[in-house]
C-alpha cells in the first residue's frame, strides 16, 4: 500500500464515459472540477509513488492536438502518464472508460533509432534476446503491439527468422486491469510497480539497442 494514492473513484471513469458522448468546451468546463479532482489528482499522486523508483512521470494535458486531425474533438478520452528512459520509450499508465492499463515501450522512432533497433533485432544475439523476453511477457499475459509495416524493411528478407519484429515502426508491451476493483484502491499503485517491473528487462533492451552502433 502506498501512501498518498487511494485509487482512482467511479467518477474518474464517469467523467470520461460522459466527455466520450459530449466532447465539447461546454462539458469540459461544467465537469473540470471533477477532472481536477478525480483523474488528475490520483494519476499525480500514482506517478509520485512510483517516482523513487521509475523516475519521474509527465502527466498528459487532457488537450488535443487538432492542427493537423480530421478529428477535432477537443479533449482526450484517456488520462496518460509516461516515464521517459529514452527517446520516446518508457514506461505508461493511463485511466479511461474501459478502465486501468499499464505497459512501456517505443511509440516511435527517428530513421537511425529505427535502424538500430532493426539492427539489434537481425544480431544473433540481441535478436534472440528481445525474442525470448517477449515470448516471457507473452506467456504471463501481455499482449505486444504497436505500428508495423506490411511489406518486409529493406534490407532484410521475407525469410529472416524475426520478420515479424523487424516489420514493428513502434513497439508496446501492455496489459488491461479493465474494471477490476482493485483500480479504486491504494494497492494499484503496488499492481503498477509490478507491472513496470515486469517490462523492466523489455525497456532496458530497447533503451540500449536505440541508439546506433556510432553513438555508442
Amino acid at each position: 500500500m502506498t501512501a498518498g494514492f487511494t485509487g482512482f473513484p467511479v467518477a474518474a471513469l464517469d467523467f470520461y464515459d460522459d466527455l466520450e458522448v459530449d466532447n465539447t468546451r461546454s462539458y469540459w468546463e461544467k465537469h473540470k472540477a471533477v477532472y481536477a479532482e478525480s483523474v488528475k489528482a490520483p494519476m499525480t499522486a500514482l506517478t509520485a509513488a512510483l517516482e523513487p523508483e521509475f523516475g519521474p512521470a509527465k502527466v498528459f494535458r487532457p488537450f488535443r492536438d487538432v492542427r493537423f486531425a480530421k478529428d477535432k474533438t477537443p479533449y482526450k478520452t484517456h488520462q496518460g502518464a509516461f516515464v521517459r528512459v529514452g527517446e520516446a520509450t518508457g514506461w505508461y499508465v493511463e485511466v479511461s472508460p474501459r478502465g486501468v492499463r499499464t505497459g512501456a515501450g517505443f511509440y516511435e522512432a527517428s530513421s537511425p533509432r529505427l535502424h538500430a533497433i532493426r539492427a539489434a533485432i537481425d544480431h544473433d544475439l540481441t535478436g534472440p534476446e528481445l525474442e525470448g523476453i517477449l515470448d516471457g511477457l507473452r506467456s504471463d499475459g501481455w499482449e505486444v503491439g504497436g505500428e508495423r509495416l506490411k511489406t518486409t524493411p529493406r534490407g532484410y528478407g521475407a525469410d529472416h527468422p524475426r520478420i515479424e519484429l523487424l516489420r514493428h515502426r513502434s513497439m508496446t508491451v501492455g496489459r488491461s486491469l479493465g474494471f477490476d476493483p482493485v483500480i479504486h484502491t491504494p494497492e494499484l499503485a503496488d499492481i503498477v510497480r509490478e507491472h513496470w517491473r515486469a517490462l523492466r528487462p523489455f525497456v532496458e533492451w530497447v533503451a540500449t539497442n536505440a541508439e546506433p552502433r556510432a553513438e555508442r
